[in-house]
């Protein structure tokens, strides 16, 4: 198994994150968050995807939002990369 940079998979994990918030991957992917990371995590996307219906410009602060949001998530869990890994491929899967 590749060794997996914990800034790198945070980055990944915001960037698509955000991206699918605003699409029919999302129901896929709060679904997934709130299994795998709690339900808080679950609402921060729900908020994320609100925001960005509101205001199409905040993709580039949500995506700030939520790479320092999976940066501290890895620091204190730092096992949830794997996990984090095949969410961002299986969601990336999803987009359209």
């Amino acid at each position: 198994m590749a060794a997996l940079h914990p800034r790198r998979v945070a980055w990944e994990g915001a960037r698509i994150f955000v991206c699918a918030a605003n699409t029919d991957a999302y129901w896929w992917l709060s679904d997934t968050i709130g299994r795998y990371l709690g339900i808080i995590y679950q609402l921060q996307l729900c908020e994320t995807r609100l925001r960005l219906q509101a205001e199409a410009e905040a993709v580039h602060a949500e995506a700030g939002v939520w790479r320092a949001r999976l940066d501290e998530l890895l620091d204190t869990h730092p096992t949830a990369a794997e996990i984090l890994t095949q969410m961002i491929s299986e969601t990336t899967s999803r987009l359209p």
